[in-house]
């Protein structure tokens, strides 16, 4: 069960969300609370565009360069984890073998653990993926995978209020539209 405190450790503090100027700061602040909750190095949220994947909201710019060294090859937890639906953790990547081109160049870089977690439309269509790296194995509990969890499920709304299932304009915005709002 997660704790009543948890979401206060994830967002912004209420205090602090006023003299938050832009919702890309606000965005940044909540992937890097999530980031800062879970001991991680590195977080995305991932969509799918097509056959390939975007990073739509990113602590960094490495992780976009993981994305799309998984579209280029193939292969590699966000990519699994967005096309197939399921919760991947991998607590060493050196040791994994369902990966080995994508966690031989990311391991080079120092990153030795992964967790993905599914995005779902509402009615249930993978739409892409979170994604949180580690540059050591964490510990992880039962609620922090909750936690990861929750937030893909509500990525995953807001990404769904912006866009339609049939990919159609609605309020006034495309996909790439769409994807910045998330993004911000």
């Amino acid at each position: 069960m997660i704790a009543i405190s948890d979401p206060v450790v994830i967002a912004p503090r209420a205090d602090t969300a006023a003299a938050v100027p832009t919702s890309s700061r606000a965005a940044e602040q909540i992937l890097g609370g999530l980031c800062r909750r879970l001991y991680a190095d590195h977080l995305g949220v991932t969509v799918i565009r097509g056959q390939t994947l975007e990073t739509v909201a990113s602590t960094d710019g490495l992780v976009a360069w993981f994305d799309v060294l998984q579209s280029e090859l193939g292969e590699g937890p966000c990519w699994d984890c967005s096309w197939e639906g399921q919760t991947l953790f991998v607590g060493d990547l050196a040791a994994d073998r369902r990966w080995p081109r994508w966690a031989a160049k990311v391991t080079a870089l120092g990153i030795v653990s992964v967790l993905a977690a599914e995005l779902r439309g509402h009615d249930a269509r993978r739409i892409g993926s979170i994604t949180v790296y580690w540059s050591r194995r964490p510990t992880l509990t039962d609620d922090d995978i909750a936690v990861v969890n929750t937030f893909a499920c509500n990525a995953a709304l807001a990404r769904a209020q912006t866009w339609n299932d049939d990919g159609l304009e609605r309020d006034g915005l495309d996909e790439a539209s769409a994807n910045e709002v998330l993004r911000r």
